[in-house]
């Protein structure tokens, strides 16, 4: 069974504001997480914090190919996944694909732990879509537990 998570989502916004929106936190801060220690950068170990749900995790950022490529480990659900972001730019508009791999195929909660990751990062696309193509901000966060 492939356990990989892929999302992908048409942004009206050309690669440069996609990727900008992603490895700033202070942009970042609009549409997902509250805040960030510091600008994604390869190499870098990275705190992201939920103010919202109390809630921390570190990123190591794994590889950083300037308005194309972000890739990531975090911990969810006490393992590292790796997330690859990739940005395909088609001029005013960007193609954005989020894949999600190394959940565990053998784990007993392995469908609903994929079905969780697919939704977070369907309602991540969209808050990020909301934010930089009408400026909302209030989408974040907003997700009921």
């Amino acid at each position: 069974m492939n356990t990989d998570v892929t999302t992908k989502l048409k942004i009206m916004k050309p690669a440069n504001e996609v990727f900008e929106a992603i490895v700033n936190p202070e942009e970042m801060s609009n549409y997902w997480f509250s805040s960030g220690t510091e600008r994604v950068e390869q190499g870098k170990a990275i705190t992201w914090r939920y103010d919202e749900y109390d809630a921390e995790g570190v990123i190591k950022v794994l590889e950083v190919e300037h308005n194309k490529k972000i890739v990531f480990s975090w911990g969810g659900y006490g393992e590292q996944t790796v997330v690859a972001i990739r940005l395909k730019d088609e001029h005013e508009s960007t193609i954005i694909e989020v894949n999600e791999s190394g959940l565990k195929e053998d784990d007993p909660d392995i469908i609903a732990k994929m079905l969780g990751q697919k939704e977070g990062w369907v309602y991540t696309l969209t808050c990020l879509k909301g934010y930089l193509e009408n400026g909302i901000s209030t989408l974040r966060a907003s997700l009921i537990h």
